[in-house]
């Protein structure tokens, strides 16, 4: 795994989640790096290189990965497409990228309050920062960056608020945007990383007239307007592939022997009938969501099959009717699914 733009502490964590892989880390920080050598010592990680280096430099490394994680940084080099096509060139082939960009309309408020910044000349040393902090307490209660600074994690700390508001590159994809960037770049879309947000089926959207006109566009025109409707995701993370690699992403549900559905831990189901409406015994949910509309009610018959996955059963060790529910649950990131035919309950 190549960590691209690792900052802090993002390659510690990937390198202690996953022992088994072989982990580099860049950044162009000095900073950065020296505070991921200082976790790797303290924590005695055994399975993680650190470089200093740029992203659009990282061929220099010699090695190709299978999965390149990117998150946060491409939308602040002065050339995202030549960052990401640098990332390409050492992605090994059946390899997958994980990119995080920013997304445009959930982050309308930064970029007023960027636009008011650049007006007065708002520096991003410490007592403008600390002026720019006390003033962001008096906005407004309609104001859209209000919103942000109650709930997202990048707004709790005043050095994160600059970075945010106060860096000179940045820049947004809307989701044509960011497809067009992927193809420019010599990849492939895969999948959201959590795609319920993102699908007609799933969620308010799929209770409204315009539902089944949405689910008719072709992939790319869905998300785009699905990305309007909702109108606050503030972020995209997709997963990608090389253009030219036969991996397809593709989870073959017509395939129920080879498919081992496991439930993501971060999935609660809420049984109180005096919250359900008519005819469900269960609402299944994501906690890690954070749009809350995106939940998806089942029957009886359906909560049974949900529970009884194990992440050993198969699809079609769960019952004739298990297929079509199982998908539904991937549509609405509360299971993933393990398609190798590897899995203990997997033919083949």
């Amino acid at each position: 795994m190549l960590v691209a733009g690792c900052g802090t502490s993002q390659a510690a964590r990937q390198a202690l989640r996953h022992p088994h892989l072989d982990v580099v880390a860049i950044d162009v920080s000095t900073t950065a790096i020296e505070h991921t050598r200082r976790l790797v010592e303290r924590h005695e990680i055994t399975n993680l290189r650190v470089e200093l280096g740029a992203i659009e430099d990282v061929a220099r490394l010699g090695r190709s990965f299978d999965h390149i994680v990117c998150t946060g940084v491409l939308h602040h080099l002065d050339d995202p497409t030549a960052g990401l096509t640098a990332l390409r060139s050492v992605l090994a082939p059946g390899g997958a990228v994980t990119l995080m960009v920013y997304a445009p309309y959930g982050r309308i408020g930064i970029s007023l309050i960027q636009e008011y910044c650049r007006r007065l000349d708002i520096s991003t040393d410490a007592a403008d920062i600390a002026d720019l902090v006390a003033a962001l307490r008096e906005l407004p209660d309609g104001h859209p960056l209000s919103r942000l600074l109650r709930t997202s994690p990048d707004f709790q700390h005043d050095d994160a608020l600059a970075d945010a508001i106060l860096n000179p590159r940045d820049r947004a994809y809307a989701v044509p945007e960011l497809l067009s960037l992927l193809d420019d770049a010599g990849l492939r879309f895969g999948r959201w990383e959590r795609q319920a947000p993102y699908l007609p089926d799933c969620g308010s959207i799929s209770e409204t007239p315009h539902a089944e006109r949405i689910a008719r566009l072709p992939d790319a025109d869905q998300y785009a307007a699905i990305e309007l409707f909702r109108g606050t995701i503030e972020r995209h993370t997709v997963i990608a592939f090389a253009d030219d690699d036969h991996v397809s992403g593709h989870v073959p549900f017509d395939r129920p022997d080879r498919l081992v559905p496991i439930v993501i831990p971060t999935v609660i189901a809420v049984d109180d009938p005096d919250r359900l409406p008519d005819g469900a015994a269960a609402a299944l949910l994501n906690r890690a969501h954070s749009f809350t509309d995106l939940v998806m009610f089942v029957d009886a018959a359906e909560l049974e099959i949900f529970r009884s996955i194990d992440g050993v059963r198969t699809v079609a060790e769960l019952g004739a009717t298990a297929g079509g529910l199982v998908e539904r649950l991937w549509r609405h990131d509360l299971v993933v699914v393990d398609a190798t035919g590897t899995a203990p309950g997997a033919a083949g």
